[in-house]
């Protein structure tokens, strides 16, 4: 199955297993969806403090953490949870269908 219009195949959902996460990109935008016990949840892979990749950094819970300055944000609605950083970044809808992930930049 191709990604319905607007949407962006991330995958299936044996590729992202609790604990994962898989980068994908939607046009110029790098989308991480993480799989936090089973639930699935999309946000910008950039930090708002200075524009590292978030993926790759540790999760603690719900939260991500910068590997470079330690700001935290919250992978269900992308608020920082601790600073540097003090703008939230981007949250994504998630859609499965047959087995299949996709989501999309839908600002």
């Amino acid at each position: 199955m191709s990604a319905p219009p607007g949407w962006v195949k991330v995958g299936t959902r044996s590729e992202i297993l609790p604990g994962e996460y898989k980068v994908v990109w939607d046009g110029d935008t790098a989308i991480a969806v993480y799989n936090i016990d089973g639930t699935l949840y999309a946000v910008e892979d950039v930090c708002t403090h200075d524009g590292a990749e978030l993926a790759g950094g540790e999760v603690h819970g719900f939260e991500v953490e910068c590997v470079r300055h330690g700001a935290r944000f919250d992978l269900r609605t992308g608020a920082v949870t601790c600073p540097p950083a003090y703008e939230p970044i981007a949250s994504f809808p998630v859609f499965e269908e047959g087995g299949l992930v996709f989501t999309r930049d839908d600002r």
